[in-house]
């Protein structure tokens, strides 16, 4: 069993509508035509694949997808935006579910991996991504920067949206390696704040490079966004492609 945390029926019935800045035009059409054109002519198999915020536009593009998702609500929602036939779903976690066939490229956007708690448990997400690639094919993880030099000596918290609508900040424990992104949302117009919380295993890139040497994976690219601007020192995240070897 994962350790990672369950997607409710209430938040993925509002998981869209609370995400509309990484479903609009310029991310999504990035995000998609960098998977696009390493998948080629082949398949592509979306770990965590959610309600299909990146997989259906992969799927309109012309690249064949297959998912794999933990939470059966999620998987729902994504139901009615498209069919079985066009893009199936498998229920289950992505450090241990097996779908037929393989692939030309895995991937794993927006932080997931971090959903995995232990690190024995994202080393198992890299070696079944591992296993679903055909010779040549490729693992792509989009994954934020630790904030750890936002962190003055003492303070544990670290502000990441301050809007009229959302507050969010992330508490972080060094020494364990997590974090837990806390959200206040306004929901209507009467001034209330609902409450919402979760937990991460966050890893630096380096290690996610020594997960993909164990599971037989080389880094062949490391940028900073889906237009591919160059991984800095400043850089708060990162896009990892590993090749397995032909």
């Amino acid at each position: 069993m994962t350790s990672s945390e369950m997607w409710g029926r209430d938040a993925a019935e509002r998981y869209d509508a609370e995400e509309t800045e990484m479903t609009s035009g310029p991310v999504l059409g990035a995000t998609v035509g960098f998977l696009a054109e390493l998948a080629g002519d082949g398949r592509a198999l979306e770990f965590a694949i959610g309600t299909g915020r990146v997989g259906v536009p992969l799927r309109e593009r012309g690249v064949p997808v297959t998912g794999i998702e933990l939470s059966e609500h999620m998987a729902a929602v994504l139901r009615r935006k498209v069919d079985e036939d066009t893009l199936p779903v498998v229920i289950g976690d992505m450090a241990t579910t097996v779908v037929p066939g393989e692939f030309s490229l895995v991937y794993l956007v927006y932080n997931t991996v971090s959903n995995l708690l232990t690190q024995d448990e994202q080393v198992e997400c890299f070696r079944n991504a591992a296993r679903h690639l055909r010779p040549g094919g490729r693992f792509v993880v989009e994954l934020g920067v630790p904030p750890l030099r936002f962190l003055p000596p003492g303070q544990v918290a670290v502000p990441f949206d301050v809007s009229e609508r959302h507050l969010g900040f992330d508490t972080i424990d060094p020494v364990e390696q997590m974090l837990v992104s806390h959200h206040f949302t306004r929901d209507g117009e009467d001034g209330r704040y609902r409450r919402g919380a979760s937990r991460h295993r966050y890893a630096w890139p380096a290690e996610l490079d020594l997960m993909a040497r164990i599971a037989g994976l080389e880094r062949e690219r490391r940028v900073a966004d889906w237009d591919g601007a160059p991984f800095t020192q400043d850089s708060p995240k990162h896009i990892s492609v590993w090749r397995k070897s032909a």
